[in-house]
């Protein structure tokens, strides 16, 4: 091929012999595969410049073609492999001349051709097209070369401006379509319709019935599996495109709630490209979805619809409250803590967490914790809390109990007539199989023995897929009546009737009671203004309304209660009337003076360690409930069990200290006897209450003093 080559012999004075001793590159590229495949007397036209290049004075084996570039768009160095590799040849001075078609082939960037203009200058290195040769050296060619390259890159522009004006025109006529989603096709005539498949409708149908009933994404993709329905899909956005089945997934199902074309509105523009985001690598980077008063095109009523707008509306909103973040109760899942997205902190007004010891759950307040490493604002166990939302759900929403009968019983004949009609086309389209692959096995001529053999295997396989769907129905037709029973209307409406008997259902899961919740809660605040066991809790209902209350809670220590003085003086005043352990407890619990604990109820174990750690010994009360007796103690001589009650501490601690001979003792028969005087009691009652920090200190005092020689008081030590 000839190229049209212009000034070709004044230009070649300056060709030095430096240049024709390193390469001459010739560099082709075409934007698009489309263009490659469509166009390619341009790419011809390229691969000729090597007939240029040897008419330059270059022979065959001197001259580089590079055309890793095809295919590729000159917007940008980034991917462009063959233009990395011509500037590093450059760089490494093994090139005399860069041939393109134009300079539009070598870059469309001012950057990188900017970039190419200064290495190609610094190491002397020519460039020429079909318009001449070109030394970046001289003033006047790297004027003309700078001028060609901002020309390219300015016609990119042009054209990309021009095609996104005239996509976005189209667009406001609501007459642009690339892929259309599932459930919809697009007519000869342009127009965009339902699928003419009724079990296609069905399922996409079905699908936005049981989100509004099921509240999330994953339990509708659960519904799907469990019911063995499948989603049809189109190879292509036309009706007479192959349709096939496809198993749900979560990316699908995510596609179609969040769709406005289901709502019957048109829009443009909900992903656009955002340019600190886009790898030029990778055309489909750096796109983001954008708010819905940033879409270039939004009209409303364009397409049939399945949903209406506002029901769209508020399929949005759910899945947003659904997302497990900041601010959001998220979506009602697995655990014994009802109101695990739904408890505020009163304090500094972030949403409280789950914790769980012992597999007993608990919620707590750890922002500051987390952020500032700050004491926790508030912790409390779950069981009290819970109980006391409970009842008052319960109270608020027993008048409604006969709407809640009526519309139970009508969701389940809902589900049932879904399910019916879903697999009646199913099928009838396994029918439709069968029959349509027996008309072509009998149309064909006996002759035609491979045709009629591979028509009999169709028509075998067809056979096998009815069945198959027969066989499916008819188990599901074993679990499920086709009505409501007169049996199962009475039990509706009984437990209707009776709220707290649906709420404490063994068959109510725990996500299905949450939902309750969060159907007519908004939030629950809790605070904690004194530290002790009396909880503020504030329900805040759907409708605005505030329900205030008091809930008590179980407290680490005795002393966090806000009547332990009370409860310290009524169990002294018990004490010195001679009670026992047992009738001790049975009276704080006729006060109504719960237990720091989890439980509401006083024991005699409880009582006995309240003896001990608070030193309530006025009169001694050995550790099985019974009074001490006055030959338990004579004189200077203390039994160990009288000893270890007026300490308030174990007996077992206290025979420790007498195998370590920490204190003084002598055994008569089984019994131990300890002496202790008044100044000896002091002293023990003393170390018991110090740390073991301190003891620890103490005794290497007193091994230190007795390596030295020196003399120490003895002293006792745990």
């Amino acid at each position: 091929m000839t190229l049209p080559v212009q000034g070709k012999l004044l230009s070649h004075q300056k060709i030095q012999p430096s240049h024709l001793d390193a390469l001459a590159v010739v560099y082709i590229r075409q934007s698009t595969l489309g263009q490659l495949q469509k166009h390619q007397e341009s790419t011809r036209l390229q691969y000729a410049l090597v007939e240029y290049a040897q008419s330059l004075g270059w022979p065959q084996e001197r001259i580089l073609v590079i055309d890793d570039d095809l295919g590729k768009s000159g917007s940008s160095a980034v991917g462009r492999p063959g233009f990395q590799r011509l500037v590093t040849e450059v760089g490494l001075g093994h090139v005399g001349l860069i041939l393109g078609i134009e300079m539009s082939r070598l870059a469309r960037s001012n950057r990188d051709w900017h970039q190419l203009l200064e290495v190609c200058a610094l190491f002397k290195t020519l460039i020429a097209d079909i318009d001449g040769l070109y030394n970046p050296n001289d003033d006047n060619d790297r004027l003309l070369l700078g001028l060609k390259g901002t020309m390219s890159e300015a016609e990119l522009h042009i054209l990309k401006n021009r095609l996104h004006e005239g996509k976005l025109s189209k667009a406001r006529r609501g007459e642009l379509h690339t892929r259309l989603p599932i459930g919809y096709v697009l007519a000869p005539d342009g127009r965009v319709e339902l699928d003419p498949d009724e079990q296609v409708q069905h399922v996409v149908h079905l699908i936005f019935q049981k989100f509004e009933a099921l509240g999330t994404l994953h339990a509708v993709l659960r519904y799907l599996v469990t019911h063995q329905l499948q989603m049809g899909v189109r190879l292509q956005s036309r009706a007479d495109a192959r349709l096939e089945w496809h198993r749900p997934n979560r990316a699908t199902l995510q596609n179609l709630l969040h769709h406005p074309m289901y709502a019957g509105t048109y829009t443009y523009g909900r992903r656009q490209t955002d340019a600190r985001r886009k790898q030029s690598s990778r055309p489909a980077t750096g796109r983001v979805v954008m708010s819905m008063d940033a879409w270039h095109v939004c009209l409303r009523n364009q397409v049939p619809a399945y949903i209406s707008w506002e029901q769209y509306q508020v399929n949005l909103a759910q899945l947003q409250a659904n997302r497990n973040v900041a601010g959001q109760s998220g979506a009602a899942r697995q655990g014994a803590a009802l109101l695990a997205g739904l408890l505020v902190c009163g304090q500094c007004g972030r949403r409280m967490t789950i914790q769980a010891q012992s597999g007993r759950p608990s919620y707590a307040c750890i922002s500051n914790a987390s952020n500032y490493a700050q004491p926790n604002c508030l912790h409390c166990a779950s069981a009290a809390l819970d109980a006391w939302v409970v009842s008052q759900l319960l109270e608020a929403l027993s008048p409604v109990s006969l709407a809640l009968s009526l519309e139970a019983r009508q969701h389940l004949e809902q589900e049932r007539e879904l399910l019916r009609t879903h697999w009646t086309h199913q099928l009838q389209r396994a029918a439709y199989e069968v029959q349509r692959a027996q008309r072509q096995y009998q149309a064909v001529e006996p002759e035609h023995r491979l045709v009629a053999r591979s028509l009999e295997r169709a028509w075998e396989e067809a056979l096998t897929a009815q069945r198959t769907v027969q066989e499916e129905y008819a188990r599901v037709q074993q679990h499920q009546t086709h009505s409501l029973t007169a049996q199962e209307v009475e039990q509706i409406s009984a437990l209707a009737a009776d709220l707290p008997t649906l709420w404490f259902a063994s068959a109510t899961t725990m996500p299905e009671r949450k939902d309750m919740l969060r159907l007519v809660i908004d939030r629950v605040v809790v605070s904690s203004v004194q530290a002790d066991e009396r909880l503020q809790v504030d329900i805040h209902w759907v409708g605005g309304q505030v329900t205030r209350g008091t809930v008590t809670r179980p407290v680490a220590r005795m002393t966090q209660l806000s009547y332990y003085g009370e409860l310290k003086e009524t169990v002294a005043r018990l004490r010195r009337e001679g009670r026992s352990a047992q009738q001790i407890a049975d009276e704080l619990n006729r006060l109504a003076l719960r237990p720091a604990k989890r439980t509401a109820v006083w024991s005699a174990d409880q009582v006995r360690g309240m003896l001990r750690d608070h030193g309530l010994s006025m009169t001694h009360v050995a550790g099985n409930g019974r009074q001490t007796k006055q030959e338990d103690h004579q004189g200077e001589w203390w039994t160990l069990t009288a000893l270890a009650v007026t300490l308030g501490m174990p007996s077992v601690t206290l025979y420790n200290w007498l195998k370590h001979e920490r204190i003084q003792g002598r055994q008569e028969g089984r019994r131990w006897w300890i002496w202790a005087d008044e100044q000896e009691v002091s002293r023990l009652r003393t170390w018991r209450a110090t740390t073991t920090a301190e003891r620890a200190h103490d005794r290497w005092i007193e091994r230190t003093t007795a390596e030295q020689g020196l003399t120490s008081k003895e002293v006792p030590y745990v």
